[in-house]
């Protein structure tokens, strides 16, 4: 089983691997990328960052697939970013309509991935270890590529084959605290309320016996993604370092404290031009009604913050080629971008009010738009500060 964004592309990989002890295989993915047909092997595109019923339909005919696997069977599972929107199937008593409503409310809360996880690991039946129950007694192995920060497999794709700590008094509390348990739907508020208070079985716990024919690898990350840049970034005449692969928080707080670093910075010579990486993924509480992303609206903050500075220029990006509901992966600002914006009547204290990012940088034309990348190990921010004194073969 494949799930994620750009899951499909191994799949010609596990078939070579396989070969004829593949019993079947099925790919959940948000952009369907392999095109060619593999015999026994299913692709579906599903709905992302909002589940859907082609997701729905797919994760059923994964669970009528895993319903078929013995003991002597080997479950292995592909897991990318995007499995928690991907592999969708309600806990009793809450619909569809229900989940995405839910997930709609997270997605703008604010909160971090690890908090929005534990909330919907609690109103799934397949999240929190619920692909190993419905796996049992098949042996199932997890390959990971990860995009939370910190590589927590309870976290990663919202844990559907690992055991889950948190609780449903866990889920409460961080619907308390970012207030909406009075706005997500009745369904979802009776099952967290009973869940706490004991009513309703949890979610798979470490030592649980179906854990115990499991095992968990992590292929890759964001930080073997910063040192490939970090190699890049050197090879074409850079000083390159990385400041950190755990940026995290509101994405305008963090944009205005690395303005303020790289302003320094560029106030300083420097024998070559450098190169700062820094990975992760940052949040935005949504309060207008524009469209965006948390990398869109991280340049955003930037390009008001470097307003006038000289040498500066920026990338903040998703690695997986896409940034919240929009075409774009992010957007490159510099110090000029605020002057080009005004001289084209866009504000962007305005814009940041609006949450309206995308439109903004879609008018000035400085939208990145890779398209799908087949992978996510979380977002980027590239940041180069060039005083003149570039090498020869930068």
């Amino acid at each position: 089983m494949g799930i994620g964004k750009g899951a499909d592309r191994s799949a010609p990989f596990w078939a070579r691997l396989f070969g004829a002890r593949l019993k079947r295989g099925i790919f959940i993915v948000r952009d369907r990328v392999m095109r060619r047909r593999l015999p026994r092997v299913e692709i579906t595109v599903a709905g992302h960052p909002l589940p859907d019923e082609r997701g729905l339909r797919a994760t059923r005919r994964c669970i009528e697939l895993l319903s078929k696997a013995s003991r002597e069977d080997t479950v292995v599972v592909f897991l990318m970013g995007g499995a928690s929107s991907l592999l969708v199937e309600p806990a009793p008593g809450l619909t569809l309509a229900d989940k995405r409503r839910t997930a709609g409310l997270l997605l703008k809360s604010g909160m971090a991935i690890g908090e929005m996880n534990t909330v919907r690991k609690h109103l799934s039946s397949i999240k929190g270890g619920g692909l190993l129950r419905a796996a049992d007694p098949a042996g199932v192995i997890t390959l990971a590529i990860s995009d939370v920060i910190g590589n927590d497999p309870s976290v990663i794709g919202s844990a559907p084959t690992f055991h889950d700590p948190t609780t449903f008094k866990d889920a409460l509390a961080i619907l308390r605290r970012y207030r909406l348990m009075r706005r997500i739907p009745k369904a979802a508020r009776r099952r967290i309320v009973a869940g706490a208070q004991g009513k309703i079985p949890e979610t798979v716990k470490p030592g649980s016996a179906v854990t115990h024919r499991s095992g968990f690898v992590l292929l890759a990350d964001n930080r073997a993604a910063l040192a490939a840049g970090k190699r890049a970034a050197e090879a074409l005449g850079f000083r390159a370092s990385i400041v950190t692969s755990k940026l995290s928080g509101d994405a305008r707080t963090r944009a205005r404290e690395l303005a303020a670093i790289l302003k320094t910075l560029a106030g300083k010579k420097s024998p070559m031009p450098r190169c700062l990486l820094l990975g992760g993924e940052t949040t935005v509480k949504v309060r207008g009604k524009g469209l965006g992303g948390r990398n869109q609206e991280f340049a955003l903050a930037s390009a008001a913050a470097l307003a006038g500075s000289r040498g500066v220029h920026l990338l903040s990006a998703a690695s997986d080629g896409s940034d919240g509901p929009t075409d774009a992966a992010g957007a490159f600002v510099d110090g000029e971008t605020a002057r080009r914006a005004k001289a084209r009547s866009l504000n962007i204290a305005a814009a940041l009010k609006q949450n309206d990012s995308h439109v903004f940088f879609s008018r000035l034309g400085d939208l990145f738009r890779p398209g799908p990348t087949g992978t996510n190990v979380l977002d980027f921010v590239i940041a180069l500060i060039d005083d003149g004194q570039r090498s020869n073969n930068a």
